[in-house]
């Protein structure tokens, strides 16, 4: 009778932790099944949103957004949030780049590690990301593309699946952490991906006056530059 019970509670305790052991596998996979924009805005949306709205009522900025502006800063490590309300971009908080690679410069080939510089858009939301959740920058733009052939460059190795995104850790992207990922994924969804505007700089030409370009640039990188410093100035401090 004791051999039969033990043998029983045996098999009970194998079975339970066979049934552990397949949760834990599953917690370390991504979803079996994709997720939507809509799910993961309908999950994270109330917390991500107490959490991020006070920012834009202390900015005086309408809520939800109706546009927004990110721009990144690759010396300074920092991404800052802006708003447009009344016709002035309002400044409404700030996040550190926690990875990223490459130095001060465009982006020229794929393969060299850079974070891109210029001025795009975000064309894509990704509620299945590697990296949690990510915004898809629309790097190469008709710009980087004209400015490879007037280069000799092959417009078609110019590299691409730039992102910003979550985690700590990045290779030619924009690495914020979890939780600032979901707020700028919730935010871009609200304001819809047509109004958001995404500024890449080598540096904040508001504190810092600009590096000389190394002679290796291409020609048009000094003005590339210049460019970046009159849209960046117009963003309040």
């Amino acid at each position: 009778m004791k051999t039969g019970l033990i043998i029983t509670v045996l098999l009970l305790l194998t079975g339970l932790a066979a049934w552990f052991y397949r949760q834990f596998l599953r917690s370390l996979s991504l979803p079996s099944q994709p997720r939507t924009i809509e799910q993961v805005v309908s999950v994270i949306g109330p917390p991500v949103e107490h959490r991020i709205r006070p920012a834009f009522e202390r900015a005086n900025v309408a809520w939800p957004p109706r546009n927004l502006t990110l721009i990144a800063f690759k010396a300074e490590r920092r991404l800052e949030l802006y708003s447009d309300f009344r016709g002035r971009p309002h400044f409404v908080c700030s996040y550190p780049i926690l990875g990223a690679s490459g130095t001060s410069g465009p982006k020229l080939r794929e393969g060299d590690k850079q974070v891109p510089e210029g001025f795009y858009r975000i064309e894509l939301l990704n509620p299945n990301s590697r990296y949690h959740l990510s915004l898809r920058v629309n790097y190469p733009n008709a710009e980087d593309i004209d400015r490879a052939v007037e280069d000799g460059r092959d417009p078609s190795n110019l590299g691409g699946d730039i992102m910003i995104h979550g985690g700590a850790a990045s290779i030619g992207c924009l690495a914020l952490g979890d939780p600032a990922i979901e707020e700028l994924f919730l935010l871009a969804a609200l304001a819809g991906l047509d109004n958001v505007r995404l500024i890449i700089s080598p540096l904040d030409f508001r504190r810092a006056n600009p590096p000389a370009t190394p002679g290796s640039a291409p020609l048009w990188a000094g003005e590339l530059q210049e460019r970046l410093r009159r849209a960046i100035e117009r963003f309040p401090l």
